[in-house]
């Protein structure tokens, strides 16, 4: 095809061709370089410094030893930081029917899916895997008696956690591991006899041995 000046038309091939060295070009005619022979030094970000964090960031204050104090109050297996107190099984029924049977049951029988039995002696087998549908109770399950103190003490009951003496505790331990065929009913809880009672699922554990991984000695 040709214009009406006689100039041959350069065709739909040629314009595109025309097009990408338009597109290439650096407007000088010329195409621009590549790689690091066009890039100046000055283009280069700088190296990031280090940001030197200050000795304090003046928030809050240091915990005074009566704070401490009164946030110690786990309790550990041997009876470590135990209170002085005395519970009893008559007590702590009275309690458990006032603040725990709405959630656990006149029984202790549970309320699924959310509050879990506490009372029920079988299986003492440890046969759970077998059957998901046995529940895992105080007197079936739990190692050690002083965690039945440290868990009511700190969390319990559920709308007034941390609200009960330290008799009250005693005295629903006392309540609870009686039901459970742990101890007999006329036997008082305090800082000594609880640390040795001795649990019907405490030989099932053993103490981590394992050695040679991350974070094992």
């Amino acid at each position: 095809m040709s214009n009406l000046s006689g100039v041959r038309s350069p065709g739909l091939a040629g314009l595109a061709f025309l097009a990408l060295l338009a597109g290439c070009s650096d407007g000088r005619g010329a195409a621009p370089a590549t790689g690091d022979a066009v890039r100046s030094p000055a283009a280069d970000p700088a190296p990031a410094r280090p940001v030197a964090l200050p000795a304090s960031f003046n928030l809050g204050r240091a915990a005074s030893a009566a704070e401490i104090k009164a946030w110690d109050i786990d309790v550990n297996p041997t009876g470590a930081a135990l209170p002085e107190g005395r519970g009893t099984y008559d007590a702590g029924q009275k309690l458990y029917a006032e603040k725990c049977a709405a959630c656990h049951g006149a029984k202790g029988e549970g309320m699924p899916p959310v509050y879990p039995m506490l009372i029920g002696a079988e299986p003492r087998d440890f046969s759970f895997a077998d059957d998901f549908k046995k529940h895992k109770t105080i007197g079936n399950y739990w190692p050690y008696a002083t965690t039945l103190y440290d868990y009511i003490n700190r969390a319990m009951p559920l709308t007034q956690p941390g609200s009960l003496s330290p008799d009250e505790v005693y005295s629903l331990v006392a309540y609870l591991l009686a039901e459970n065929g742990v101890i007999g009913r006329d036997v008082a809880m305090d800082a000594k006899s609880l640390p040795a009672v001795k649990m019907p699922g405490r030989d099932r554990f053993v103490v981590d041995d394992r050695s040679g991984g991350p974070g094992f000695k």
